[in-house]
């Protein structure tokens, strides 16, 4: 027999792995995102509301979930193994809305608290109005899990309706595969006309290849066909490898249909004896407990590492993703580096300015047109470097990703955001040029503005400009020429470099803040190292 082993370093251990699950982030739309998400979502929802609860209290009663689709007649079957009306079952589909939890009174307080679901509401004893039909409680019943108790159930056992896994809501089917997640055995309900159906076969095959405890009833089975349909089904489930599955076959009555009432005790009598020898026996209790959990701890190492793959290849897309911004703008910036050099900033209506200073253009009017050219020349490199960007992702499938998607340059943004820096230059420029006036021992010192305008076009102006650089050396002297057009041009590099790298963590900003980096691979890696060690 199979004894279940729980140990408080187990416990640590799967409590640190379910962190690094819990961190782990798929946020780039890749082919594998959705699955990486929803393995993720279920392995959570498997230790949260299964494997570490049943692990620190094994004693607790067992979960037995009754899933499947819509229309099986699951409410119908649970009511009947309780012997009473606990779960709304009706024509109306999808019926089961709010899943409902039936165990015996003794056992109430194993479900009262948040042991398991922590996050579904508890709600007790629900009113019912003078038709004996349940009335709801003013809950979300996406979020309530309602407490029956029963002294028909046996004790040490507890039966779970969930809602149809097949609902036409999805908020239904995601429920319903979260409860299946809290389940020490899976009870699949089917039906003779839909025991083909993909959904049902999905489920048995997660059952199967986690090894959990499983049962399957073939419900609504006409008489007249029963053998031939149960032989059917079991063909089918041999050849899915679950031939040794138990099943149980519920026969076609008038109360069956619709979940008009409860079926004859004789309909589930198999069945109900089969759980209360499950629940009595301490061997049959404790194989059916190590199973599902040994089932899901040897299913981790598959499914860790699918995540850690799935981790992985986000952060190469996201790698993928800078590496074109970065291309992009290394380009363009040392582009700037080199038209600044050959003076392309002296042309157009700041070239004709220089022409006409001083006779027919003042300091001023000169240094606004610079600034203006700078500022121009800035803007083409940013709008250049975006298009290189959006040419580049959108070759990349990650690109998509919301936030990212549209994130190209705003043309007037940009053009406020760099007419900002390149009129804060100016100002730090002519901060400069009073300083070197200052310095001068003259009894009658030179505009400020004239030298800022003469030591702008120096530095902008390339070999056009040298004219620039014989008059400031007039009016400053050599040194002081050469001292002011140092200081100068380090602080064109600087906002030139502010402008590039604001412009480029701008364009990385909605992906730097999807934070997808490479420690939850190694993260989820070594936490199953651990476990696989502790084990």
């Amino acid at each position: 027999m199979v004894t279940l082993d729980v140990r408080p370093q187990l416990l640590d251990t799967l409590s640190a792995l379910r962190d690094r699950v819990a961190a782990a982030r798929f946020p780039l739309p890749l082919a594998g995102a959705p699955r990486a998400r929803a393995n993720r979502d279920e392995l959570l929802a498997q230790l949260d509301d299964y494997l570490v609860p049943r692990l620190r209290e094994p004693e607790a009663p067992l979960l037995a979930v009754v899933g499947g689709s819509t229309g099986a007649g699951k409410s119908t079957l649970v009511n009947s193994l309780v012997g009473r009306r606990v779960s709304e079952a009706g024509v109306l589909r999808p019926t089961t809305r709010t899943p409902v939890l039936v165990c015996h009174p003794e056992d109430h307080h194993w479900f009262s608290g948040m042991r398991v679901l922590p996050h579904l509401t508890r709600v007790w004893a629900p009113r019912r109005d003078a038709s004996d039909n349940f009335l709801t409680s003013g809950e979300d019943p996406r979020h309530v899990l309602r407490i029956e108790t029963a002294d028909t159930l046996q004790r040490g056992l507890a039966l779970l309706d969930a809602p149809d896994v097949d609902s036409l809501l999805a908020d239904n089917r995601f429920l319903a595969a979260e409860l299946i997640c809290a389940a020490d055995i899976w009870i699949m309900v089917t039906t003779a006309a839909r025991y083909a159906d993909a959904v049902p076969w999905h489920l048995l095959r997660t059952a199967k290849e986690y090894n959990a405890a499983l049962v399957t009833v073939l419900d609504r089975v006409p008489h007249q066909v029963v053998s031939e349909v149960s032989r059917q089904y079991g063909a089918l489930l041999t050849k899915a490898g679950l031939g040794d599955v138990p099943r149980f076959t519920v026969p076609e009555l008038p109360e069956s249909a619709w979940g008009g009432g409860l079926l004859p005790a004789t309909a589930v009598a198999s069945l109900r004896s089969w759980l209360a020898h499950i629940a009595q026996d301490p061997g049959a209790r404790q194989q059916v407990m190590a199973r599902t959990v040994y089932g899901l701890l040897d299913s981790l190492k598959s499914r860790m590492s699918e995540l850690a793959g799935a981790a992985a290849a986000q952060y190469a897309a996201a790698l993928r993703l800078t590496s074109a911004v970065d291309s992009a703008y290394d380009n363009e910036h040392a582009r700037v580096r080199g038209r600044l050099k050959s003076g392309a900033v002296l042309a157009g209506d700041a070239l004709k300015r220089w022409r006409a200073f001083p006779l027919d253009c003042t300091a001023g009017e000169l240094l606004d047109a610079l600034v203006e050219s700078l500022a121009a020349l800035l803007l083409c490199a940013v709008t250049a470097a975006d298009e290189r960007v959006d040419d580049a992702w959108r070759r990349e499938p990650a690109a998509g990703a919301p936030g990212l998607a549209g994130r190209g340059l705003s043309v007037e943004s940009a053009e406020h955001r760099i007419g900002l820096v390149v009129r804060r230059w100016r100002r730090e420029l002519e901060e400069y040029a009073e300083d070197e006036v200052r310095e001068l021992e003259r009894t009658v010192a030179p505009d400020s503005e004239v030298v800022a305008a003469l030591v702008a076009t120096a530095l902008l102006g390339g070999r056009r400009a040298r004219t620039a650089g014989e008059g400031l050396a007039e009016r400053l002297g050599a040194h002081g020429a050469l001292r002011l057009r140092d200081r100068a041009g380090r602080l064109l590099a600087e906002h030139v470099d502010r402008v590039m790298h604001a412009e480029r963590e701008r364009r990385l900003a909605p992906l730097d803040a999807l934070n997808v980096q490479p420690e939850p691979q190694a993260a989820l890696i070594a936490a199953l190292s651990v476990l696989q060690k502790e084990r």
